[in-house]
């Protein structure tokens, strides 16, 4: 099967094609300053009567005149419902993950968006808190022949769409970046997002023989409907080629079992050396981290960026 015809196959697996992008009516509500650049709160709309709350971190001396490449950074789960677009932009949540700041502080314009289910997008009636409320979520897709990643996709998408037309942005630059779902959000809007020219996920490669295996829970995002006859996590993540890909593991990281991460890895490196462009994918298992941002981890990070995007 050519790329193209899985790519196909995991689109009508998440529940099939997007509706056509309705206009983004973006709006800011506040701008604040900050150390080395700005913090502007900002809403755009991803399906008609579905605003997502964001927080865009914009350099001093990035403006239109001197436009800057771009990140999206996908927050991580980690059960904090509460925490969403605030940790990576470093207003709430465990500093190692206000990694859109330190990525700001280096020049890069950031985009750090609700995803469904978290922060400003919790349950809007208030009946459902916490992981009962992504539970029903989750199901509402289901039951539509879709599934939680399929919206996720949707949003990423439409987050790219913002970035693409902000004056500030290089459109030709823009990656992303994301710890834990963070990372399986990269490898899930990745396929289906060509804008994207360089990707880089932390510490989130679960595979369903490992998940199977070991009987782990994962959120939601992992679980796509009759994807398995196809292929596996990797093979989703494969579809980036022969886009930059860079993925940090830790090798004690009990949510991506080693051994399986470890063959999955190999598998995408094999599709990218049959398009020929083995240089393009890159990743690093750090022995004795568990499920973490290591500086190790950030520094490979921070370098695949300035390959990839300056």
């Amino acid at each position: 099967m050519t790329p193209e015809e899985l790519r196909t196959r995991l689109r009508d697996c998440l529940g099939g094609a997007w509706p056509e992008p309705c206009p983004l009516e973006p709006r800011c509500a506040e701008v604040t300053g900050q150390d080395g650049f700005r913090i502007e709160s900002v809403t755009y709309e991803v399906e008609p009567g579905d605003r997502v709350p964001a927080l865009l971190l914009i350099p001093d001396g990035v403006d239109a005149e001197s436009p800057a490449p771009a990140v999206a950074v996908w927050h991580q789960h980690n059960g904090e419902y509460d925490f969403g677009k605030s940790e990576p932009a470093g207003l709430a949540g465990d500093p190692m993950h206000h990694t859109g700041v330190a990525l700001a502080r280096e020049g890069y314009v950031v985009l750090c968006p609700d995803a469904l289910c978290f922060e400003s997008r919790r349950d809007p009636i208030g009946k459902l808190s916490g992981m009962q409320y992504e539970r029903f979520a989750f199901l509402q897709y289901v039951v539509r022949g879709q599934c939680l990643a399929w919206k996720n996709i949707l949003d990423m998408r439409r987050a790219v769409d913002f970035l693409f037309e902000r004056p500030e942005v290089r459109s030709d630059a823009i990656g992303c970046y994301g710890h834990s779902m963070g990372s399986t959000h990269t490898w899930l809007v990745g396929p289906f997002e060509p804008r994207l020219k360089c990707l880089v996920g932390n510490c989130c490669l679960p595979t369903y023989e490992a998940i199977h295996k070991h009987h782990l829970l994962h959120c939601f995002p992992n679980f796509i409907p009759g994807w398995q006859q196809y292929g596996d996590t990797p093979d989703i993540a494969a579809l980036i080629a022969p886009r930059p890909l860079l993925l940090n593991l830790g090798e004690t990281d009990d949510g991506s079992p080693i051994e399986e991460a470890k063959a999955g890895v190999e598998r995408i490196a094999a599709v990218y050396d049959r398009q020929n462009a083995a240089a393009n994918f890159s990743f690093a298992i750090e022995p004795g981290v568990g499920h973490t941002l290591t500086d190790t981890m950030w520094q490979r990070t921070r370098e695949w960026f300035a390959r990839h995007l300056d």
